[in-house]
């Protein structure tokens, strides 16, 4: 399989670091418009083949699409990053314009590949990404479910350490669904358990609650801790989903994607469960959520749809 990152820098190349190293596919190309930056950072990673026992090839360009020519995969990481104090939707601007003229390049060379939004504000990408693409719904996939999802586990894993409990992230299993966004996602509590059991029966409510609101600006926290966004989280779960489509997995994952009547919702990409395989979006699963989860979901709703107004704008 031959897959293209589109942006090389931190989270692009966190992206093509962790596919070369899983070993899957063929080839990856990492590309950007600043000069000798993918070239370095492929040569870079090449050089670590011998060490981490990995055959792919990984190949550095400078805005050379045609060199993308044939990618089944591409993951978009193209645009501006947030600096602390800003929110993804302030990106709106001028990464409207870099990820529309991005996935027209790539899809001149690809047209039958599947996409993978990642950059900021992200739900609002993967909606313009449709629109302009006209693509069928299942090659568009926007990134921030399985990032979100992987902050509350780390942070439900935190309380339940505080609480006396010996867990890891991987002893847990939780889920956020909603806008990839600091106040509008929805981690849901409701079904969030550690090793099977309800973490309701392990953790206090304002123990829950303190885990909920650290995932909520998990991003924004890193943010201001890097002084630029986190990559090293947000590499690794766009490298997940190459994954799950690549190896045809099947897996259950939630992801931005584009609703015709899912969840009582239209003509809207938000973060919902998926079934992810060799189709992209194989199937979109809808479960229940509590009523509380209903109301915060519906606001995130509203949140996405108000961003998304602004994108016509954005692209004058």
């Amino acid at each position: 399989m031959k897959v293209t990152v589109v942006g090389s820098g931190n989270v692009g190349a966190t992206v093509a670091n962790v596919l070369a190293a899983k070993g899957f596919a063929s080839e990856i190309v990492l590309i950007d418009i600043k000069e000798g930056l993918s070239e370095g950072k492929a040569m870079d990673m090449m050089q670590t083949a011998h060490m981490l026992n990995f055959d792919t090839t990984v190949v550095g360009v400078t805005n050379d699409y045609a060199a993308t020519a044939g990618s089944q995969v591409v993951v978009v990481t193209s645009g501006i990053p947030r600096k602390p104090g800003m929110t993804r939707e302030q990106l709106i601007g001028t990464n409207a314009k870099i990820v529309k003229s991005v996935v027209d390049q790539i899809l001149e060379h690809s047209p039958e590949a599947i996409l993978i939004i990642v950059s900021n504000p992200m739900d609002a990408m993967t909606y313009l990404t449709l629109k302009d693409t006209k693509l069928p719904r299942n090659r568009i996939i926007g990134q921030g479910g399985m990032l979100d999802s992987s902050r509350f586990r780390y942070y439900l894993a935190e309380a339940l350490k505080e609480a006396g409990y010996p867990a890891t992230p991987t002893d847990i299993d939780g889920m956020v669904v909603g806008g990839h966004a600091d106040k509008t996602m929805v981690p849901l509590v409701s079904l969030a358990t550690y090793r099977g059991i309800p973490v309701t029966q392990f953790l206090s409510e304002e123990a829950i609650q303190k885990a909920v609101e650290a995932t909520k600006v998990g991003g924004a926290t890193c943010t201001k801790l890097l002084g630029t966004s986190a990559w090293y989280a947000p590499g690794a779960a766009a490298a997940a989903l190459v994954e799950a489509i690549a190896l045809d997995a099947k897996k259950l994952i939630p992801c931005c994607v584009y609703l015709e009547g899912e969840y009582g919702e239209k003509d809207l990409c938000i973060g919902v469960p998926v079934i992810l395989g060799k189709n992209g979006i194989e199937k979109i699963v809808e479960v229940e959520f509590s009523e509380a989860e209903k109301a915060k979901f519906a606001e995130s709703v509203a949140a996405a749809r108000e961003v998304n107004s602004k994108l016509a704008d954005a692209l004058k």
